[in-house]
Parts: structure tokens; sequence; C-alpha cells
């Protein structure tokens, strides 16, 4: 069953319910106000004959004759039962030897015996008043007696009314109350269908985003505006889906990352393994020629060189990752005069200048790592410069960091390589990095050390212009972690 289906069942139930009891309740409570009021009034009149009567008992006790008393007390009994013609009414009155003193019974007006069983009588005592409801053929009746002395004898005066009238009332409201009911469910289930339907709306659409997100389609949202629990779940719904897109995008990133550097390594591998075995096999199966040998051995030990030089880099790449390293602080300035003849020699073979321009800049490093991100970065930097170019270093401090930055003057790097050149094996110009024995690893290392550094690394190119990287070491936050 749907959710709008529950909504719609439940609360139709409900009203059904609350509904006729809260009917019933008024109705029977309306009731039996009405009868308890009919009861006040009988008993009232009952008191009204009990008070005529007991006015004229002084006269009575003079004249002292059950002729004279019988013939007052029907007297009174017809004037009241005539005061009274307009309501269904029965008055009797009997002797203590039981004899009927006077009824209007067959007057015609109440057509009906009186019951053998009369619990209102059973221990009457003087000056009080019984009453008991009782039910005759389909007819309802109020019972009333009471005890009145006369000259030392007992008179026993029964008041009957008819209430049989509000029990018709009773039912003519429950007919009506059927009618009322019937038509309230008929338009509540109409009202309701909308409402259930419509407050399960959002619902719906929150059903069919998750559907779309779970197809792949990630970027779908939910569009809702209301601020209610359900706007607050669609929000959070919302919230939950961008987080997952960007895991889902991360994920496809890193796989893409990982795909290109299987393909690369792969590449990279198989070229110098492949000349390796072509030129020894040619030298196997071709005739002596010192010159051809010569050159067949060149090209081996050249590719194998290679194949070295990729290996310990990948090594490098591989025991950054474990980040197990004795920092201790150091100057970065002292560092790079340390380095400088080496950089400068390197430099030599293409008559590049290296200037440095250092401020005393201290922060905690691992000095071996921090070397080679320097010689990577001015390694790079030199493949990327032309002869007689120049190559500045400098370290300075900025808002309370120390910056380390190597400008070349070289062909720079297209805008659309930048974000890619950290990864492994990726070469912007591959035929010049090959040159040059590179296998695009060079930058993948300088970005792992600065990590281990808690450094940035920020690159700034414009083609034929150079290309300037600025590692910046944070300073905060690196202390921040030592301190904790």
């Amino acid at each position: 069953m749907k959710f709008w289906q529950k909504i719609y069942l439940f609360s139709i139930m409900a009203f059904i319910v609350v509904f006729n009891l809260a009917s019933i309740m008024v109705i029977e409570r309306n009731h039996s106000k009405m009868l308890q009021q009919e009861i006040n009034n009988t008993l009232s009149e009952n008191m009204s004959i009990n008070s005529s009567v007991s006015a004229i008992i002084p006269l009575l006790r003079i004249y002292d004759s059950n002729e004279y008393e019988k013939s007052v007390l029907t007297n009174i009994a017809n004037e009241f039962v005539d005061k009274n013609s307009h309501s269904n009414i029965y008055l009797e009155i009997v002797d203590d030897e039981r004899r009927t003193i006077y009824s209007n019974k067959d007057s015609g007006k109440l057509s009906t015996n009186m019951p053998s069983d009369r619990k209102e009588l059973v221990d009457l005592q003087a000056n009080e008043i019984k009453y008991i409801l009782r039910d005759i053929d389909d007819r309802t009746f109020l019972f009333t007696a009471n005890i009145t002395e006369i000259n030392n004898k007992k008179y026993t005066f029964t008041y009957i009314k008819e209430v049989t009238p509000l029990y018709e009332e009773r039912i003519d409201q429950y007919r009506f109350f059927v009618k009322v009911d019937i038509g309230a469910c008929l338009i509540y289930m109409v009202v309701m269908f909308f409402i259930s339907k419509g407050l399960t709306k959002p619902i719906d659409k929150m059903i069919r985003t998750a559907k779309d997100i779970a197809q792949g389609n990630f970027s779908e949202r939910v569009q809702l505006k209301s601020k209610d629990e359900i706007g607050i779940l669609a929000t959070n719904f919302n919230a939950m889906a961008v987080v997952v897109e960007a895991k889902i995008n991360e994920l496809e990133l890193h796989n893409s990352e990982k795909q290109r550097f299987i393909d690369n390594f792969t590449h990279e591998l198989k070229t110098p393994l492949t000349s390796i075995i072509g030129y020894a096999n040619y030298l196997k199966v071709t005739k002596y020629n010192e010159e051809i040998f010569v050159d067949g051995l060149q090209v081996i030990y050249s590719e194998a060189k290679r194949l070295e030089s990729l290996s310990i880099k990948l090594m490098d790449l591989i025991l950054l990752k474990e980040d197990q390293f004795q920092m201790v602080t150091e100057n970065l300035n002292d560092l790079i005069i340390e380095m400088e003849s080496s950089l400068k020699m390197r430099a030599a073979s293409k008559n590049i200048k290296i200037i440095t321009t250092c401020d005393q800049c201290s922060l905690k490093l691992e000095k071996d790592l921090i070397k080679v991100l320097i010689f990577n970065l001015v390694d790079n930097a030199i493949k990327a410069s032309n002869e007689l170019e120049s190559i500045t270093i400098r370290t300075f401090e900025s808002d309370g960091n120390c910056v380390l930055e190597v400008a070349d003057n070289g062909i720079g790097i297209p805008s659309d390589h930048i974000d890619k050149i950290f990864e492994p094996f990726y070469m912007a110009d591959k035929a010049r990095t090959r040159n040059n024995n590179g296998a695009g690893l060079g930058l993948s290392i300088c970005q792992a050390v600065a990590g281990i550094h808690h450094a940035t690394i920020e690159v700034i190119s414009e083609i034929n212009r150079g290309t300037t990287i600025r590692v910046v070491f944070q300073q905060r936050n690196w202390q921040d972690e030592v301190n904790e």
C-alpha cells in the first residue's frame, strides 16, 4: 500500500470513529438532560397535587368522613387532570385497603393496563416520592408515587406521564445523524483524497530524484521550497547528493589518474625494453662490425640507464608515501647555498645562469627531501630553458609563511596542462622530456615532498614567457600540528 493510501485510509478511519463517538455522546447527553428535565417536571407536578391535598387536610379532619374525603380527592384529581388535559398523564389514588379512590385510566387518554410489579411502591414512606421509568408495549412511561395520610388513613397517589416522545426524538436525532454522517464521510473522503495526494507529492519527487541518482544522474536534485519537515529532509537529501556526487567524481578522477598512471608506466617501461631487446637481438644475428656493435651497446646502455632512473624515481615516490621522516629546523637559505654549486654545474651544460636571492627563512624540514624538491624544480627549469637564459631561485616570507620560488624564462606550460603536470608520467611536451631522459615523475616527487611538509605548490606559467613554481610552506598549520 502506498504512503498516500495509508494516510487516506487511516485518516478516514480516525474521522469515522471520532465523529461518530462525539455525535453519539452529544445525542445521548441531550436526551439525558431532556429526560431529567421531564422527570423533574413530573415530580414537581406530583408534589403540586400533594400540596393541594395537604392544604385541605384540616378541613377533612373536621368532617372525618370517608365519602367526603373521596369526594374532595376526586374533585382535586379531576381539576388537575382537566388542567393538564393536553398532556398524556394518568392519575390514580388508592387507599390503604387498595381500593381505588380515583383513576382516569378509563378516560381513553391512556389505554394501558397498570403493571403488576410496582417496585416504586415498595417501602414507600409518607412525604416521600419515588419514580421509575417503565416500558409498556412500545411506549415509555414515568411512574411517580407518594403517600399522604388523611385521618389516619394512607392514600397512595400515582402520577404517570408518558415520555415516549423523548425517546422518539432521540431516534429522530439518530436518523438525522446517520444522514449527516454519510454525507460528512463522503465529503471528508473526497477532501482527504486530494490532501493525502498533495502531502505525499514532495515524497514522490524525492523518490523520482533518488531513482535518477541511482541510475547514474548524480547532478539531479529535489526541487522543493517548503520549510516543513519534508522540506528539511529534501535539503538534507540534496546535501547528501552533493557529497555523493563529489565522492563519485573524486573516485572517477582517481580511477582516471590510476589508469593514466598504468598506461604511462607501461609505455615508459615498454619503450626502453623494446629498444634493448631489439638491439640485443640485432647484435646477436648480425655479423660483427665494431661500429655497429659500439652503437648498439651505447643504445642498450642508455636505455638501461633510463630504466634505472625510472626505477629510482618510482622508489622515491613509494618511499615518500610512507610519510616517516625526521623533521628538524633548518634555514632554507643555507640549504640553497649548499646546493648552489651543484645546481650551477647542472645548468652549465646549457650555459644557463643560476641567480639566487634568498632571505633568511627557517622551518621544520627533512633536509634530503627538500634538496630533492629543489633539484627537481631547477632541473625542470633547465629543461624548459634555452641556452644563455637564467633561472632565479628565491626564498622569502609572506603572511608568516616561508616561500620557495623557482622561475625560468623558458617555453612555459600550456594552461590546459597545468592541472595535470603533477600526475606521474604526465609530460606536457613528451618529445622534449624524453630527449632530456625525463619520465614525467619529477613534479610528482615534488608534490609528494611538499605534502610531507604541509606545503602547497602554485604554478604561474605563460607560453614562451617562462614558468614560476612557488612552494608555500604553511608555518602556522605545521606548527599547530607539531604542538598537538
